[in-house]
């Protein structure tokens, strides 16, 4: 299944999407996946390969993949360019797939475009408690940066980024698929014209945390979220080391049709780490 990719101006960015046309003359609704921070598109591609009769896009969001864009001041920045690319596409009634702050992104969009979405599966939406968006001070600053920025940009080739990461935190969870996925897309060539660099940025990476609190919005447009919304959680961990849930326990109660589904037995990466788990999760949620 190798999908159609497509570039449309939106905003003051050039966005990247794939498209997987599936059944011809289906009447399903489409599939719209968003990532997390310091990925892209294609790390679906195998939690996609389960539905190959329905009509799917994937998205790479601003800054990331092969979507234009620099660092990013306001997580609103990110919903506005898929809130624009729905409406260019005339997208309706779509299932809605995110992970981490891709699952926060189409949450806003919903609640911004109630016609485009008719359902959503929001893995670790990283929306937390209502006080830490009421405090208001970013979590990172430029004297004192999210240590994504410090990541490692250049590689030779993708197999030199597989065999730098096959044996790391958290890269040894995933899913063989997915991680060569990781790498393989998640490169592009360099800009000094020798090897491949990150198609997500440090910097751009580091900016997404540095404004996380940004959307002070975010509960409010939950709230408004009337469609059936089910938010998978991992377990809670009191550090911030990627692989517990930084997601509000009680989002899922705050929303007219929001289902909280608990998680423990996987990390915040569920879909990379059992995305025929996932594909099963959505799968159930479309029925």
């Amino acid at each position: 299944m190798k999908p159609a990719q497509h570039t449309l101006s939106v905003n003051d960015i050039e966005l990247v999407y794939f498209e997987w046309n599936g059944e011809p003359h289906s009447d399903e609704p489409p599939i719209i996946f968003a990532h997390a921070t310091g990925f892209h598109a294609r790390v679906w591609d195998t939690v996609i390969a389960h539905f190959p009769d329905r009509h799917v896009y994937s998205i790479d969001l601003r800054g990331h993949g092969r979507s234009t864009g620099g660092p990013i001041k306001d997580w609103q920045q990110i919903s506005s360019d898929v809130s624009v690319f729905l409406d260019a596409l005339n997208i309706r009634d779509a299932i809605g797939v995110g992970h981490s702050m891709g699952a926060h992104t189409l949450l806003q969009c919903a609640a911004d475009k109630p016609d485009a979405f008719s359902r959503l599966v929001l893995f670790d939406p990283v929306i937390l408690a209502p006080e830490f968006y009421a405090e208001g001070t970013p979590w990172f600053t430029d004297d004192n940066p999210h240590p994504a920025i410090r990541r490692k940009r250049e590689f030779e080739s993708a197999d030199a980024m597989i065999e730098r990461f096959a044996s790391r935190d958290p890269y040894s969870l995933f899913d063989a698929r997915v991680f060569e996925d990781y790498c393989r897309h998640g490169l592009l060539p360099s800009t000094s014209g020798d090897g491949f660099e990150l198609a997500c940025p440090p910097q751009v990476e580091a900016s997404v945390y540095a404004s996380s609190r940004s959307n002070t919005g975010i509960h409010d447009a939950a709230r408004s979220v009337k469609i059936p919304t089910v938010v998978i959680r991992a377990k809670p961990t009191a550090t911030m080391d990627f692989k517990g849930s930084p997601t509000w326990p009680e989002l899922a109660a705050t929303m007219p049709a929001g289902k909280d589904m608990p998680r423990y037995d996987r990390t915040h990466f569920h879909p990379f780490e059992d995305p025929d788990d996932a594909a099963q999760i959505i799968a159930e949620a479309m029925a």
